[in-house]
């Protein structure tokens, strides 16, 4: 049974989705999910779980990710980015240098209120925000906080400010980038992305789409790294197969990655004296 996790440096161009796609013809595996995708224009790495590491997912979706990109300040589009339709230009980002460009992403570093872009997946009153703004709708995405862990300006070559960032997941870098043109007086938009790592995860560890094999396939158990261990003897892996609870170990507490004979049998959590399975990897 195929499943594990792939690391696939996207190009630019091709959607997540086209990729997603790619995998499963390459695997025969339809179930294949993924950590967060990437917008067509950019490129990097993604993250995608095959077979039944798809339950596993929302174990390793909150991990931080690292990218590299450019901003082109000076004129705001529809979409945030280069493939939208400017909306506002301006001339004030020829009074800036590199010092001003780089207190304006001081401002922006820690926790901070961000609206996604218009055209982006987050459902607004149930429907796509994407799906509303192509139908020529205005849709309004409610902000919510995300954390910008580093910003940092690598080259301004006016009107373009290069930079790397490390966000939580869920940041729109998209949206970054308006905000920070918007915090210059002179607006600004997203033009190239590249996202470097995701957790522990990095893209110089990836491969092409179209090299993806089952040889590509890492072990699942690396969704659950940062989880505390427990293995287990063979009355303990039967027990978690049939979704059975086993005792708590003294200290044990939360989420816990059950092993035995070295392999991943699931995430328990738990309850009292036991851990209960949460997610079970392993037949009966």
């Amino acid at each position: 049974m195929i499943s594990g996790v792939v690391l696939v440096a996207k190009p630019a161009g091709p959607t997540s989705h086209d990729v997603v796609d790619m995998v499963r013809r390459a695997l025969g595996e339809r179930r294949v999910g993924h950590l967060g995708t990437l917008d067509p224009f950019a490129q990097g790495l993604l993250v995608l779980v095959v077979g039944r590491a798809t339950r596993l997912a929302p174990y390793a979706g909150g991990w931080e990710k690292r990218y590299t990109g450019v901003m082109r300040l000076g004129a705001t589009t529809d979409t945030d980015d280069g493939t939208g339709t400017v909306t506002h230009t301006s001339d004030d980002w020829r009074t800036l240098d590199a010092a001003a460009v780089s207190g304006a992403f001081a401002r922006f570093a820690g926790r901070y209120e961000q609206t996604p872009p218009a055209y982006s997946a987050v459902k607004v009153e149930g429907v796509r925000a994407y799906k509303r703004a192509r139908r020529g709708e205005a849709p309004a995405p409610k902000a919510r906080p995300v954390d910008v862990g580093e910003l940092v300006l690598d080259a301004w070559a006016p009107p373009d400010a290069r930079f790397h960032a490390t966000v939580s997941a869920g940041t729109y870098l998209r949206s970054l980038a308006r905000d920070v043109g918007t915090a210059l007086g002179c607006g600004g938009h997203l033009v190239a992305l590249e996202r470097t790592a995701v957790g522990p995860f990095a893209l110089g560890d990836a491969v092409a789409p179209e090299a993806v094999s089952p040889a590509a396939l890492r072990d699942v158990a690396t969704l659950v790294g940062d989880l505390p261990r427990r293995d287990l003897d063979a009355a303990g892996r039967e027990a978690v197969a049939h979704g059975r609870s086993v005792a708590a170990a003294p200290g044990e507490a939360g989420r816990v990655a059950l092993f035995a004979d070295g392999m991943l049998l699931g995430v328990a959590e738990r309850e009292g004296d036991v851990l209960k399975p949460r997610v079970v990897l392993v037949d009966a």
